[in-house]
């Protein structure tokens, strides 16, 4: 899967660092996990995780300190994650992620934006078994790293793929390991740029570019819906 994964990574940074919509987005990463996990970074892996994706997209210091304390409060205390099932054209699958207090706004726009976009709606969970929830790393690693070494002692964390490029890693784990290598990480003190989960497909269908814009034209529509956090597809 090496390359697939990687190329899915920089795809989906890409997409959330053009948008204007970035800061909310990850705003809201940071109150869902406040939510679930409180406040405190060191007792809240899914804290760390949405502060370590802020950082990696320039979020300023101030700003990600005021998203904490306004989680924190009682403004953002109904927002919930609610994930919904989709089908784009050409029977792409999809598992689309939002952040939202009220859900349903947020399915009535999920659905409108997949019809208009020659997709349609599924019924939720009923395409999870496409995908694997998976936990991610970018981490830039320096010429003093041996890179060999570090990779055999991640593999006892949970590792299931490393990709190189750039000077950077990219790291992939069960998601439910993601919290001891993320501790690990902090441990051994590198620099992890970005963190968070992906939905990984089990399979992938191969598109002719043509197809393919047009499957990417309705994620991009999905992902400017401002409860809308995440979308997730299948193809190679």
């Amino acid at each position: 899967m090496g390359r697939i994964f990687e190329k899915r990574k920089v795809r989906m940074f890409a997409r959330w660092s053009k948008t204007a919509k970035a800061f909310t987005k990850v705003g809201k990463e940071i109150a869902i996990a406040i939510k679930l996990g409180g406040p405190d970074p060191d007792g809240n892996p899914r804290l760390r995780m949405a502060v370590q994706t802020a950082r990696g997209l320039n979020m300023p210091k101030e700003r990600i300190e005021a998203a904490i304390k306004r989680a924190a409060g009682k403004d953002e205390s109904e927002l919930q994650e609610v994930n919904y099932s989709g089908y784009a054209p050409h029977g792409v699958a999809l598992v689309i992620v939002s952040a939202t207090d009220n859900p349903t706004r947020t399915v009535a726009n999920v659905r409108s934006a997949l019809v208009h976009g020659g997709g349609s709606m599924a019924t939720g969970g009923a395409l999870d078994f496409l995908f694997r929830h998976v936990g991610t790393f970018r981490v830039k690693v320096g010429p003093s790293i041996s890179l060999d070494d570090l990779e055999l002692e991640l593999i006892d964390l949970g590792l299931e793929e490393l990709d190189r490029s750039d000077g950077e890693i990219h790291l992939q784990v069960e998601f439910s390991k993601f919290g001891t290598m993320q501790r690990y990480l902090e441990e051994k003190k590198l620099d992890v740029r970005s963190a968070g989960s992906q939905w990984i497909p089990n399979s992938t269908v191969e598109l002719p570019e043509e197809k393919e814009a047009e499957v990417r034209n309705l994620i991009e529509e999905l992902e400017e819906d401002d409860d809308v956090q995440h979308v997730f597809d299948n193809i190679g």
